[in-house]
């Protein structure tokens, strides 16, 4: 499972850089991060679907953010006897008080 998620967030890691980098123009003196980079990319993208190509980067988050979404819920729903064997621990150490932990002040 830790290869999977390796394997997914590390390219959607660099995907997400590549657009912060390039729709800011902080191109780090390289063209790939550069903002013409960024146009052509999704102009490109915009002529193969017909769209406009403004409307892609919030399409493409949306995107980047659902499957992340759908892919850390695989690894929940693998690892759920672990996650419910964590929080009922720390949830049911809260609310057991015992008298000896109370303060004899007045």
């Amino acid at each position: 499972m830790r290869w999977l998620l390796s394997l997914w967030f590390l390219p959607i890691g660099f995907l997400v850089l590549w657009l912060t980098l390039a729709s800011n123009d902080l191109s780090l003196g390289l063209h790939f991060f550069s903002r013409d980079m960024y146009d052509t990319v999704f102009g490109v993208y915009a002529n193969v679907l017909g769209v406009a190509p403004e409307t892609l980067p919030p399409l493409v988050v949306r995107a980047l953010i659902l499957d992340s979404l759908i892919v850390l819920a695989l690894y929940a729903l693998r690892r759920r006897k672990a996650i419910v064997g964590f929080l009922r621990e720390r949830y049911s150490s809260r609310n057991s008080v015992s008298l000896d932990n109370l303060s004899k002040a007045p």
